[in-house]
């Protein structure tokens, strides 16, 4: 028995999530149907978390175990030729037995894009919004993230996460041209964190709220309290990191 890790890039656009569901196109059901095709193998790979549908991802990380002796440079090719166009592997290794895409995962980063104005070519990659944002608003409250914080006004609430505490190393706006890009890493998410906190930012960026109010919602958790959840096109999981690897 072998343990293979992928490194994978993928539009999530036409996809309705990471996951295998009863209807629609997965990223993992993808990956599945094409293990299967050139490994000969019942196979459903074990991503390092699920995206959502129309989320996007430039280093997802999946992990799967397989008794085929095919090298790790025929999988990438064999992978590589299979896929359809949205869903790319940049790297195949082979892994400890022990290694887990989701349990072994250390820190990941995500990346949400704002373009100010409308958009055309990017419209599926960005949220459009058509008015003026307050960077520095903005800015000041990403700071009330660093460290470990209750996130319970910032997640799904159905199903209720088993626990809510985060421990966030970086939270930051900066602009590039017209977009507005939030960057954001930490040991774990909970289920639309990171796209209710854009929400939640951008409304403290339209003048609705002080950034202050973003640290009373970590101390109360109410959701309600918090923005809406930002559109799921503009979110990017950049990269997931492992100790030792």
């Amino acid at each position: 028995m072998r343990a293979i890790r992928l490194l994978i890039e993928y539009d999530g656009s036409d996809f309705v999530g990471w996951q295998v569901q009863a209807r629609g196109r997965t990223v993992q059901g993808e990956l599945a149907s094409a293990l299967g095709i050139l490994l000969r193998e019942n196979i459903v790979p074990v991503g390092s978390g699920r995206t959502d549908a129309g989320t996007h991802a430039l280093g997802q990380v999946a992990h799967f175990h397989t008794h085929s002796s095919t090298t790790t440079e025929r999988m990438l090719r064999g992978l590589n030729g299979i896929l359809p166009n949205d869903i790319c592997i940049h790297a195949v290794d082979e892994v400890d037995l022990y290694f887990h895409a989701r349990f072994s995962a250390k820190r990941k980063r995500y990346r949400y894009r704002i373009h100010l104005g409308k958009n055309a070519v990017q419209r599926h990659y960005t949220w459009s919004l058509h008015t003026a944002l307050d960077r520095e608003r903005m800015q000041a409250a990403s700071a009330y993230l660093k460290g470990t914080h209750c996130f319970g006004a910032f997640c799904k609430q159905d199903p209720v996460p088993e626990q809510f505490s985060c421990t966030i190393y970086a939270a930051d706006w900066h602009c590039k041209g017209r977009e507005l890009i939030f960057e954001i890493e930490g040991n774990r998410f909970l289920r639309h964190m990171v796209r209710i906190l854009v929400g939640t930012m951008v409304e403290i960026g339209l003048g609705k709220h002080p950034p202050e109010h973003l640290n009373h919602l970590l101390e109360r958790g109410r959701r309600e309290e918090a923005g809406k959840t930002a559109p799921a096109c503009g979110l990017h999981l950049l990269w997931v990191h492992y100790d030792n690897a």
